[in-house]
């Protein structure tokens, strides 16, 4: 696999993040699917327990390893097939997350994202997300799964020089 490094900063209402943008040749419904559905999910990142419409799960990153800890979920919103956007763990190092999906053509674009308190931290975080969002492509064609060593500490440098949005233009 020929990976590379795919995140950039974007500034939302509630602060900066560091966001990912995929190309699926599917339909949204279907991508959709892989990004919600507990057995699709454990293909490429972990899995869940509990029903997303209480506003409260348990996700466990499997790709980490089975000794990976169980986190609760907050869904804060949900609209299929379109996106979601939620907290992942507690205050104040709970990950708030957002994916949104568009359809034209054939084609659904997954774009997700990570609100980050320090822009520093993108050197780890970037090659993580990319290191998942490759692994969501991978499950997703049938292709071997990516090595993790081939994103960390490689993307890190991409990470470090990202140019920060100006919050004037946000």
């Amino acid at each position: 696999m020929n990976a590379k490094p795919t995140g950039h900063f974007e500034r939302k209402a509630d602060g900066l993040y560091l966001q990912f943008d995929r190309l699926f040749h599917a339909p949204i419904e279907d991508v959709w699917f892989s990004i919600t559905n507990p057995t699709a999910l454990e293909s490429w990142i972990g899995t869940y327990t509990g029903r997303p419409a209480t506003g409260g799960i348990r996700f466990r990153m499997t790709a980490e390893g089975e000794d990976a800890p169980w986190e609760n979920v907050s869904v804060l919103e949900c609209e299929p097939p379109h996106g979601f956007r939620l907290d992942v763990g507690k205050e104040p190092e709970a990950w708030r997350l957002h994916a949104h999906l568009r359809e034209g053509s054939g084609l659904t674009t997954l774009t997700f994202a990570q609100r980050i308190g320090d822009p520093a931290s993108a050197a780890d975080i970037g090659p993580g997300w990319d290191y998942y969002l490759d692994r969501l492509a991978a499950a997703r064609s049938g292709m071997a799964m990516p090595a993790w060593d081939d994103y960390h500490p490689a993307f890190s440098r991409h990470y470090r020089e990202l140019i920060i949005p100006d919050a004037a233009r946000a």
